[in-house]
């Protein structure tokens, strides 16, 4: 317990002088690009930035899935030859409903049902059921919907995370809150106008024919939509809603400027099941009018020229440098599976977290300065000692967090400040322990060696315990939660570290360096 060997003292000491080193990033900038240089990141309180909270619209997700239930059982009860009437959908109930024409059909109606939406799965996202007068009802199952809503947070979390990292936002914070909101703070970025259009559009794009006979005056047939030119929204055009080629198939979106005549378009290509799609589809309307399709507007409608066998493609119409950039960003990161909508704003100038920095920095110096004149008035020497270790303790830290690129926000600082206080509770404890069993007559190196031996369990338990509490906290928490619990977290382990090991190293060079009669405790 009280013997170091060389091995061991050039470890410990090793440890703290690579805590030193890693600290370095964060006072200087890289002296060569090569080096890993990592630096503990400000949150947005700190640097200034945009806070947007945005929430999923769940009901459209819905809407649209029964939707394409009603599509899948209309086809699939075409196929089966039984005649139907009176498809409609009842979003507010998760239900859909038909009526079967023969009451003889309906055990065969329901049957092509199930294997059509496959209700038959473990967990089955709809039930089929008969009713009266030959009615047959879909209805989406809880589990269903909260499977289906599950996916689409982390999905649009995840293509959010995409777009906003294609913009170039440093260090941007994107993270899901409660079930239907994602938290996006963006530290340095004082004018989110750009950030929310580049969010709010779901980019959904699909490519449909165009129905050349439909009036775009009168109401749209059962097969077809009337929809907007993205330019002109007083123009309409007919397009087929069966979807052709779906922007899902997309692998790459590029922005690129007509040599000829100046003019920017956005250049497309697609996988191999999108290739084979526009090539079949483009090889048999030869002469006919497309739809290119994003978010419910009709960007171009131009007409096949030739069969398109490579999978790229190419989407015109009066560009500008800004906004063909940012329909290749949109479609490269994917569509979104549900429209946002911003729902809390809030913009932190850079002045703010300056003083924010200027108090926290404040606050962390009084507050150490306490701590080592509390530590050196009360138990001399080894408060000293406990002071060094607690230094040690600060560095460690700070330079984890570096290599881990953490962001540091006001709550983080605040769990700093309280790392601090922890790590000084070890030593009270030890020096405490020591000051009894000198007071019980043991002499000094059986007093460290019997106070540290009972301190530690003392010191593991209580340390243990918090770090569950954090751990937990880091988990489920969101945002400045978790910036403090990782401190806390980082802090505990530097504090086990210093404590047990480097205040016991000083403690031991000294003893062995002075052979003292008396501790000075």
């Amino acid at each position: 317990m009280m013997y170091f060997s060389r091995l061991k003292t050039a470890l410990v000491v090793g440890a703290c002088l690579l805590g030193v080193l890693l600290c370095v990033p964060n006072l200087a900038k890289a002296p060569a690009a090569f080096l890993p240089w990592r630096q503990i990141r400000l949150g947005l309180d700190l640097r200034g930035g945009s806070y947007l909270l945005m929430q999923i619209d769940m009901g459209s997700v819905i809407k649209e899935r029964l939707q394409a239930i009603g599509d899948a059982t209309r086809t699939g009860l075409r196929k089966g030859e039984i005649a139907f009437s009176g498809l409609a959908l009842d979003p507010a109930h998760n239900e859909l409903h038909l009526h079967i024409r023969d009451a003889d059909q309906i055990q065969a109606a329901l049957k092509i049902a199930n294997d059509e939406l496959d209700s038959t799965a473990t967990t089955p996202e709809f039930t089929v059921s008969a009713g009266d007068n030959n009615e047959v009802t879909i209805t989406l199952t809880d589990g269903g919907i909260r499977a289906r809503e599950l996916a689409i947070m982390e999905q649009s979390t995840d293509i959010v995370r995409r777009r906003i990292d294609a913009t170039g936002v440093i260090d941007p914070e994107i993270t899901p809150q409660g079930d239907d909101r994602i938290v996006v703070q963006l530290p340095g970025v004082s004018d989110p106008n750009a950030i929310k259009q580049l969010l709010g559009r779901t980019a959904k794009m699909t490519f449909r024919m165009v129905d050349e006979d439909a009036s775009t005056t009168a109401a749209a047939p059962p097969d077809a939509d009337i929809l907007p030119m993205a330019d002109d929204p007083s123009q309409k055009i007919a397009v087929y809603k069966q979807v052709d080629v779906d922007g899902g198939d997309l692998t790459d979106a590029e922005a690129s400027q007509d040599t000829q005549t100046g003019e920017w378009d956005v250049n497309l290509r697609f996988d191999a099941t999108g290739s084979r799609e526009f090539a079949d589809i483009s090889g048999a309307n030869v002469g006919k009018r497309f739809a290119v399709v994003l978010d419910n507007q009709v960007i171009e409608a131009p007409v096949f020229r030739e069969a398109i066998p490579d999978g790229v493609g190419q989407i015109t119409g009066g560009f500008t440098v800004s906004s063909a950039t940012n329909l290749a960003l949109l479609l490269r990161a994917g569509a979104l599976p549900a429209p946002l909508t911003v729902v809390e704003e809030r913009t932190v100038g850079p002045e703010l977290g300056a003083d924010s920095i200027r108090a926290g920095a404040l606050s962390l110096l009084v507050g150490f300065l306490l701590v080592v004149f509390f530590m050196a008035a009360f138990y001399g020497l080894f408060g000293w000692f406990a002071n060094i270790a607690l230094v040690a303790n600060l560095l460690l830290m700070m330079g984890i967090l570096s290599v881990f690129q953490a962001t540091l926000t006001l709550p983080g600082m605040a769990g700093i400040l309280l790392t601090l206080g922890m790590a000084v509770d070890a030593n009270i404890l030890i020096n405490e322990r020591i000051r009894e069993e000198v007071r019980n007559g043991k002499k000094p190196i059986q007093a460290m060696q019997t106070g540290f031996e009972r301190a530690y369990s003392t010191i593991f338990d209580s340390n243990i315990t918090a770090l569950l509490a954090h751990v937990m906290l880091f988990a489920f928490g969101t945002g400045p939660v978790r910036g403090f619990a990782l401190t806390i977290s980082v802090g505990i382990g530097t504090t086990l570290f210093t404590a047990t090991l480097v205040a016991r190293l000083l403690m031991v060079r000294w003893y062995a360096a002075t052979r003292p009669t008396v501790l000075p405790v």
